[in-house]
């Protein structure tokens, strides 16, 4: 492994000292030994908008780049890429781990999608498989319709624009209403209290990535979504000046798409009947696969998933 000593400085720890025990769960699982930890380093590229920063899995170009959701970073793939075994790139969004955050604080798909993409053909010299979760999902396709160069394949996980009046964003709201915590442990009680991030160990690991610790010992998130999901998700009653978080071009994108679509839906994610019937009928030739998770399958049902994601590779 390759680690960046500042970058290890913020995490407190080796930010890759979870692998081996994921490595370790995965095999153990599957009764096999076929998984092992890869070569992986934090690399960053400097953007217009600000820098962008990602974990590189293996020595060769990347085939499969992951964007994860809202609120999220990089690592949530972790345990999926490990399963997939393929050369991979998961990105921080902006705003998010340790990527830059945005000075006009627009984390909307349109607004973020050049920056991310520069970041991609930065580090891949052919098409790859975009693979992108909830709000990075929709900046997946973003991507894949406006730099249809840097993709050959898209793959949304538990995402559709029609998402916009179901309970997602309503429970991210009330997620975000607590913002300061006595410790990580609370943090992880109130993760699971909302079923998110599999079990408690899986937990742990990503509320040490997605949260610092402050001077006089209380936990506050790291990203800058925190900051702003209250007031910019769908439904909220925004605070003046702050933008909107616009999900309306998610369609247009989407029937701009050349590259084949496979749409990975959650049995009980985000995406509720009317949603799955919207994305049937306005794009008729994507793919659909079930899984049996909620809204964030990368951490509850990685293994499955990262089948689902190599054969769409493939």
């Amino acid at each position: 492994m390759i680690i960046d000593a500042n970058q290890a400085a913020s995490h407190g720890t080796d930010e890759f000292a979870y692998l081996a025990g994921q490595v370790d769960a995965l095999n153990s699982r599957s009764g096999r030994s076929s998984v092992a930890v890869p070569v992986v380093e934090r690399v960053t590229v400097d953007t217009a908008t600000g820098s962008i920063s990602a974990l590189r899995f293996g020595t060769d170009t990347p085939a499969v780049v992951l964007l994860h959701g809202a609120g999220l970073n990089a690592h949530t793939w972790d345990t999926t890429v490990l399963a997939l075994d393929l050369p991979a790139l998961s990105i921080d969004l902006p705003g998010h781990g340790d990527s830059d955050w945005r000075s006009d604080a627009d984390y909307s798909p349109a607004h973020m999608g050049p920056a991310v993409a520069d970041a991609i053909a930065a580090f891949t010299d052919t098409p790859i498989t975009l693979v992108g979760h909830s709000l990075g999902g929709m900046t997946a396709a973003w991507i894949a319709a406006h730099r249809p160069e840097l993709v050959s394949t898209l793959l949304l996980v538990d995402i559709t624009p029609g998402i916009d009046g179901g309970p997602g964003p309503a429970q991210l709201r009330a997620f975000y209403e607590k913002a300061e915590f006595p410790s990580r442990d609370a943090v992880v009680d109130w993760a699971q209290s909302f079923g998110m991030g599999g079990d408690r160990a899986d937990t742990e690991r990503g509320v040490f990535f997605n949260t610092r610790v402050r001077e006089d010992g209380s936990v506050v998130w790291k990203h800058h979504f925190a900051e702003l999901a209250r007031h910019v998700l769908p439904g909220a009653a925004r605070t003046e000046g702050t933008p909107a978080l616009r999900l309306d071009t998610g369609w247009d994108d989407l029937a701009a798409v050349t590259a084949p679509i496979t749409l990975v839906r959650g049995a009980s994610g985000y995406i509720n009947d009317a949603a799955l019937a919207a994305f049937r009928e306005r794009v008729p030739a994507a793919a659909i696969i079930a899984i049996d998770s909620g809204h964030n399958p990368q951490e509850t049902n990685a293994a499955e998933l990262a089948d689902i994601v190599r054969e769409v590779a493939a």
